[in-house]
């Protein structure tokens, strides 16, 4: 248990912000999913700039590295250049 109150005032903030994180992070990994399932080659272009920007936010935050975004962000663009 804490024994400060800024300790326990930091104890709040960090459960504020690991819902927001787990909020962003989970919508990041269903418009991946989104992009990944689709077949449409105009419907996943439009989805890559904010899908791109989403995973640049996550990594601006720290909530994922910076090398697993860049990482994610080249195989969707790949995949996305291989539809039809």
């Amino acid at each position: 248990m804490a024994n400060h109150k800024s300790s326990e005032k930091r104890i709040r903030q960090d459960e504020g912000r690991k819902v927001n994180n787990k909020y962003y992070a989970k919508s990041t990994r269903n418009a991946l999913k989104e992009l990944r399932s689709t077949t449409d080659k105009a419907a996943a272009s439009d989805l890559l700039p904010k899908v791109s920007s989403m995973l640049d936010k996550l990594a601006k935050k720290n909530i994922i590295h910076a090398n697993k975004a860049a990482n994610l962000k080249s195989e969707i663009t790949k995949q996305v250049n291989r539809l039809a």
